[in-house]
């Protein structure tokens, strides 16, 4: 089990990079167009740079659902490893066997 405060900074990063979405997008759009002028390029770019770190959506850990596990984390089921392999053998995630070669 992760320490709680990791796990609450992890869902106030994604609250934050919710926020500045869609200006990020705008200044990324501005920052690529092939009809921008040179300033409009490095008034995205400084756009970009003012913007805070967390609003990356980089920055935001994966993290296992139910206990905030960081490692071992799989994105498309949205658990650990761990916590897969025990969902998988009790036969809680539908379609999910055990291989056998």
């Amino acid at each position: 089990m992760a320490k709680k405060s990791k796990i609450a900074k992890n869902e106030q990063r994604k609250v934050i990079v919710e926020r500045y979405a869609e200006r990020r997008a705008q200044l990324k759009k501005q920052l690529v167009d092939p009809n921008g002028t040179e300033e409009s390029r490095e008034e995205a770019r400084v756009g970009l740079q003012k913007l805070p770190r967390d609003a990356s959506p980089v920055r935001v850990r994966g993290r296992d659902s139910i206990d905030g596990r960081p490692r071992g984390y799989l994105s498309s089921f949205g658990i650990s490893r761990v916590r897969f392999r025990d969902m998988a053998h009790r036969g809680e995630l539908p379609g999910i066997t055990k291989s056998s070669w």
